[in-house]
């Protein structure tokens, strides 16, 4: 079976998750879902990165030991991904022994081939990201993703020799134009890569909360010669499984972590000799009217309580298809609230509910057989042909919003062939045996996105196993037979 490795950032346990953090998994979750349906062997992975100062320092603050603090901290991101439907395979932790051991092992395979060396280092550093930066990097003397005033900090640390790899580097991102998306993303590291690139620090001796250097105890390993490894420490890297998994790496992340995500991390692999993942696909941030959501302008929208309120198919639902998956959009719940009402619930519920009940009404609940096919049934049954392969090439290219407004439109025409056949005065046996066939179709073909609703629509056409578990190719397949039983349906969205 094919391999697929996909992964979310690992997320920062400082304080609770975030709406970004819900936008980041959802799309994910999305990939991973699809793919599952066409027949790869998926690994997905999210999880929390828990080492740094900035760690220390808030468990310090409330009396605990950092693993103490991190613990509490952890259980409310895997509350995100139980209140989301988030289906990883792995939540990792750079707590957990495996990541330990591998992280140690990179560095300590990367400092015998000569090229991790010791030093010391003084510069402006944001414990918010855990980066160094240089006077011309601030805003108004101020770190430009947090806009808080860095610390000046001195201290002995080793270096890998990051600067060597910037032609290979350079050289990868032009023979390899998927590694870096979107286009806009990758061409933003090309320009700075003209730049000379400096070594990087990789230890610090400041604080103690982080993987242990295995070559010197007084040192612990720089957060990001410690997070980025988990991508490897996921799938139990070097085992004979992460070496099957690897080579197909899709890394989902922010546009604040690019660089790490790229030029460190790319660097990193280099040195230790492991293939860069296929590709890291960058999304933007999800605002409130512009602006970046942030603690400091109350301006933070809790994610669990929102799916609780109002029901994760509908919170999922309005993401994906609000914000366009690779820029900036805007959250807002007067927005959420319109899209379940006008498009969950008036075309997509509207059409379950008109053609089950009418199957389940006037029909006993059995499919019709259908009898010759007219000029608008064949038009119908073209388009359910035809989407499944639209749809999932939209996926492939990571257009997750047009892949949505497409199986809309789908259950758009759904609706107005129901309306122009009109089954109510006339012969209703093309009309139903289709109708239940789209329905199928458009299961199979949500389940990534609204996986609980596209399961309701599953378990009210009485079709056997999960929808989660059929192949996507079979979307474009009239499966349902005439004569089969339905079971009684309810309606699937509530008006918000």
């Amino acid at each position: 079976m094919k391999k697929f490795l996909i992964t979310t950032a690992i997320d920062y346990p400082s304080g609770k998750p975030h709406m970004g953090h819900a936008y980041e998994k959802i799309c994910t979750d999305v990939i991973a879902r699809y793919k599952r349906l066409s027949g790869f062997d998926v690994h997905f992975s999210t999880g929390t990165d828990e080492h740094g100062m900035k760690i220390q320092r808030c468990a310090e603050r409330e009396k605990k030991t950092p693993k103490e603090y991190v613990d509490g901290m952890v259980e409310y991101f895997k509350a995100l991904c139980d209140a989301l439907n988030i289906s990883q395979d792995d939540f990792i932790r750079t707590t957990d022994d495996k990541h330990r051991k591998t992280a140690q092992g990179i560095f300590k395979g990367i400092f015998d081939k000569g090229e991790i060396y010791k030093g010391s280092y003084e510069g402006l550093y944001c414990v918010d990201c855990e980066t160094y930066y240089t006077e011309k990097d601030l805003r108004d003397g101020k770190c430009p993703v947090h806009g808080t005033a860095p610390d000046n900090v001195s201290e002995e640390s080793y270096f890998f020799q990051m600067g060597k790899y910037r032609e290979k580097l350079l050289e990868h991102i032009r023979k390899h134009p998927d590694f870096i998306q979107p286009d806009s993303k990758r061409n933003e590291i090309v320009n700075r890569l003209m730049n000379p690139l400096k070594d990087l620090s990789v230890s610090r001796t400041s604080f103690s909360w982080g993987v242990p250097v295995p070559i010197d105890e007084n040192h612990v390993q720089y957060v990001w010669m410690d997070a980025l490894i988990n991508y490897l420490s996921t799938v139990g890297w070097p085992s004979p499984k992460a070496k099957e998994f690897w080579p197909t790496a899709v890394h989902i992340i922010g546009k604040d972590i690019v660089w790490h995500h790229t030029v460190i991390w790319g660097s990193i692999l280099m040195a230790a000799g492991i293939p860069l993942p296929k590709t890291v696909y960058v999304h933007g941030f999800v605002n409130i009217k512009g602006a970046k959501m942030s603690k400091s302008s109350g301006t933070v929208v809790d994610p669990v309580g929102l799916a609780e309120k109002y029901g994760a198919d509908p919170l999922r639902y309005f993401l994906v298809s609000e914000i366009p998956f690779g820029d900036d959009g805007d959250f807002s719940v007067e927005s959420l609230v319109t899209r379940n009402n006008d498009e969950l619930l008036n075309n997509l519920g509207n059409l379950v509910n008109r053609v089950l009940t009418f199957i389940y009404n006037k029909n006993g609940g059995n499919v019709t057989e259908h009898k010759d096919f007219d000029s608008a049934d064949k038009a119908l049954i073209k388009s359910m042909e035809s989407y499944p392969k639209k749809v999932a090439k939209y996926i492939d290219d990571f257009n997750l919003q047009a892949a949505l407004d497409g199986i809309m439109k789908l259950s758009k025409e759904g609706n107005e062939y129901f309306q122009q056949k009109e089954p109510w005065k006339n012969d209703y046996s093309n009309c139903l045996y289709i109708g239940a066939n789209l329905l199928r179709s458009l299961a199979i073909m949500l389940s990534p996105f609204i996986p609980e609703s596209a399961e309701k629509i599953w378990k009210y056409l009485n079709l056997p196993g999960s929808v989660h578990k059929q192949k996507w190719e079979s979307a474009a397949k009239l499966d349902v037979k005439g004569k089969h039983k339905i079971n009684k349906p309810e309606p699937l969205f509530t008006r918000l």
